[in-house]
């Protein structure tokens, strides 16, 4: 575990799930589409410096908010766009890591970035809310992840789905009764957080970590994620 240090007038700075994306050493540096969050940017690129990281950032105007919106599930990374980050800037980040990436567009303003409603739990399984994405969204998401757990409506809204998955473990906010069965049907041992005054802001458990490495990928000069402290 490792922290980033906060800053006076960063208060989204915690959210550090979009300071960037990281696989097998590299970093691909976050580019903000909203001024109040642009300038998180440079305390970020130091930390990955400072850490040895190897970076690298997308061309100017690709909007890229990390993590945020991408993620891995099996061999394929799923991004989100619309509200944050740019469909444009899938390209350029299937190109960096030589990996296929599928695209979902977001269609509700209440989940922006595509981990409020998207959390993979392996290979083949993942947490979802259907009505976050289009049509063809959910298409790509059926055909392609063979246990896909659907999250009501009301615990989507208290972000179940912003959920941290590490192996069997799985790390979420309190109050979302059906999500928790489901996965404990399925043998996940379930670490439920009172996070509401995160929601108050936009995010859950997810948002405030960034991993740094992750399994069977070289290692990236740290080992688990990268939080910032409230």
């Amino acid at each position: 575990m490792e922290l980033a240090t906060p800053l006076p007038g960063l208060p989204d700075m915690v959210f550090t799930a979009n300071a960037g994306y990281c696989e097998g050493g590299l970093a691909v540096l976050s580019r903000f589409r909203h001024r109040e969050r642009a300038r998180e940017e440079e305390p970020f690129r130091r930390w990955f410096a400072e850490h040895g990281f190897r970076m690298a950032l997308l061309p100017e105007g690709l909007y890229f908010e990390g993590e945020g919106d991408v993620l891995p599930c099996g061999d394929a990374l799923y991004a989100g766009y619309r509200y944050r980050s740019d469909i444009r800037s899938h390209l350029a980040v299937s190109e960096l890591l030589g990996k296929e990436v599928l695209s979902l567009e977001l269609v509700d303003p209440r989940f922006y970035h595509l981990d409020t409603c998207f959390c993979p739990l392996g290979d083949r399984s993942a947490l979802y809310y259907p009505g976050a994405f289009d049509g063809y969204g959910r298409r790509v998401l059926r055909d392609r992840i063979a246990d896909l757990i659907a999250a009501p409506k009301k615990e989507a809204l208290r972000f179940g789905c912003n959920a941290i998955a590490l192996g069997r473990q799985v790390v979420m906010n309190s109050g979302c009764p059906t999500l928790r069965r489901r996965l404990q049907e399925r043998g996940y041992a379930v670490h439920e957080v009172e996070l509401s005054e995160y929601i108050k802001a936009g995010g859950s458990a997810k948002c405030l970590a960034l991993f740094l490495d992750r399994p069977g990928q070289p290692p990236a000069g740290a080992t688990a994620s990268l939080g910032a402290p409230t």
